[in-house]
């Protein structure tokens, strides 16, 4: 299995027949190869994990299947192996070899969870424990208590690879979400992302936190497992 980090929210992972790319919406991906399927996510309609040229992505018309929550126009209604999606659906693939479930974002849209080839990989879109120095303790504490509600559904699964927001606009709560998600979620490994590029948010989480995460340097950075 490859991952690599197409920036902020955007995650390609290779696996031996399949592409997942999640939320792109604008960096260079890596010559794809044409016989394998590949499989687009995107979470919700905000530009920062949507962009409609990702329907100019199609490197294969049979092998291309789009994966949209339900809040995402459609270009063309006729277009083949597209599949809109609301929280808490489950959509079965390749005769059962792929499936796909949903939960409700506490933003906007949905977060995906894939099992596919003997992994099941999590991306959280903007699903996360947005809480906000700003904000009124009754908002912070509906805002966690909604979060906490999709984590209980989350961890009957075992997570091979989860890919969460940490973002340092959050502050003091900037950590929140990836704290709670360790302690009800069973992850092999997790992938920080939507930092807008503040790469430096990543070592001190992992040095304030202790939590293992994997770190991230660069734009296009490839991680082979």
């Amino acid at each position: 299995m490859k991952i690599t980090y197409i920036g902020h929210s955007g995650f390609l992972v290779e696996l031996e027949n399949h592409y997942l790319l999640f939320d792109y919406f604008e960096g260079d991906l890596p010559v794809l190869d044409s016989n394998k399927k590949l499989l687009i996510f995107s979470s919700h309609n905000h530009h920062d994990h949507y962009n409609p040229k990702i329907w100019k992505l199609n490197h294969s018309t049979d092998n291309t299947i789009y994966i949209l929550s339900f809040d995402i126009p459609l270009i063309d209604t006729q277009m083949k192996n597209v599949y809109q999606m609301k929280p808490y659906e489950n959509l079965c693939l390749d005769d059962g070899e792929i499936v796909i479930h949903t939960f409700k974002s506490t933003d906007e849209g949905v977060a995906f969870l894939v099992e596919i080839s003997g992994k099941v990989i999590y991306h959280a879109g903007d699903l996360n424990m947005w809480k906000w120095e700003e904000e009124s303790d009754k908002y912070n504490k509906a805002m966690e208590d909604n979060y906490l509600k999709e984590l209980e559904l989350i961890q009957k699964y075992r997570i091979d690879i989860a890919f969460l927001p940490l973002d340092p606009r959050q502050e003091r709560y900037a950590y929140d979400g990836i704290k709670s998600f360790v302690e009800k979620v069973n992850s092999k490994m997790i992938f920080p992302m939507h930092f807008w590029k503040d790469y430096s948010v990543i070592e001190k989480f992992k040095t304030d936190t202790q939590i293992s995460i994997m770190n991230i340097e660069y734009e296009g950075q490839e991680y082979t497992f």
